[in-house]
């Protein structure tokens, strides 16, 4: 049985199909979006990963948002402790990314060196790895649909470049405690930057916030 997602902001709806929620995170421009699972007391993993956190309305999301990109970006450090593997969609989802002049498959693209996949053999030999590359060209990016998947550190590094158009969100109704990190690891920012809510959905205690770069004050 599909776990119903709602939405609850900003009006309420019955439950959403796949087609309502592709259209709740489609971006008609390119730019860089991040997504993430976070407890609500803001502990970013369980027992050192984030699958713990994690939910079917989550994974449901999960899989549109890749659906939608050009490409998966991905820090090694989460690369290992997640353990990866390639970017893999259903028959349909494929269809449908051909029917938009997208490739077959999003491209899995590695933020770190060579070595960082000696132990990943499944993800280096996979069609979709299209890299690895280092964070100073992460920028070069910014005319494609990107996902970033994380971690915390390769996060904070894109925050403190001022890089990240979109955060979504899934906040977890567990309390983890002390200890886990936050989903932004790193340098800290001259000043908070403002984000705007595109929406709030609901399913089973989780909410899924998609937040967006709020527009500049002139």
């Amino acid at each position: 049985m599909t776990t119903e997602i709602c939405q609850v902001w900003p009006e309420k709806s019955a439950p959403l199909d796949n087609a309502a929620l592709i259209e709740r995170y489609w971006r008609d421009k390119p730019g860089i979006r991040a997504n993430f699972v976070a407890s609500a007391d803001g502990a970013v993993t369980v027992d050192g990963a984030s699958t713990g956190l994690s939910g079917p309305a989550d994974k449901r999301v999960f899989g549109i948002l890749r659906m939608l990109c050009d490409a998966v970006l991905v820090g090694a450090a989460t690369l290992r402790a997640d353990n990866y593997r390639p970017v893999v969609l259903s028959p349909e989802r494929r269809a449908w990314r051909l029917e938009r002049g997208l490739t077959e498959y999003p491209h899995l693209l590695v933020v770190g060196r060579g070595s960082d996949l000696a132990a990943h053999p499944a993800v280096a030999r996979a069609p979709t790895l299209a890299g690895i590359i280092a964070l100073d060209d992460v920028a070069d990016l910014t005319d494609r649909q990107v996902l970033c998947e994380g971690g915390p550190s390769l996060f904070g590094e894109l925050l403190a470049a001022d890089l990240v158009d979109e955060l979504c969100l899934t906040v977890s109704p567990l309390l983890a405690g002390s200890g886990p990190g936050r989903i932004a690891a790193g340098p800290p920012l001259p000043a908070p930057r403002r984000l705007t809510l595109r929406h709030a959905l609901s399913a089973e205690g989780m909410l899924l916030l998609r937040y967006a770069r709020a527009p500049a004050v002139s």
